[in-house]
């Protein structure tokens, strides 16, 4: 159960990064940028679900699927940090 969870939370997450890029074709006009917080928040809870759900002895296969959900998310975080900080 807590996998399907992490796995919605996770095509949530990237369906909402996907259309607010300036490159989707599913709509005319992108979603505004500050779905991307939204999408960011939904994929961190994610890669700790599957951390969780995996356990510490989940094997290499584990920690990869969560370092790549991490690595979409921490960075669009840290991007929109510096970008509002210089506004």
């Amino acid at each position: 159960m807590i996998k399907l969870i992490a796995l919605a939370l996770t095509w949530s997450g990237m369906a909402l990064m996907y259309l607010t890029s300036p490159n989707q074709r599913l709509r005319s006009v992108p979603l505004h940028r500050s779905h991307r917080w939204l999408a960011a928040g939904l994929l961190l809870p994610a890669a700790a679900l599957w951390i969780w759900a995996e356990g510490i002895g989940a094997g290499i296969s584990g920690w990869l699927a969560c370092a790549m959900l991490s690595t979409l998310s921490l960075p669009v975080l840290a991007l929109f940090a510096r970008k509002g900080a210089a506004s």
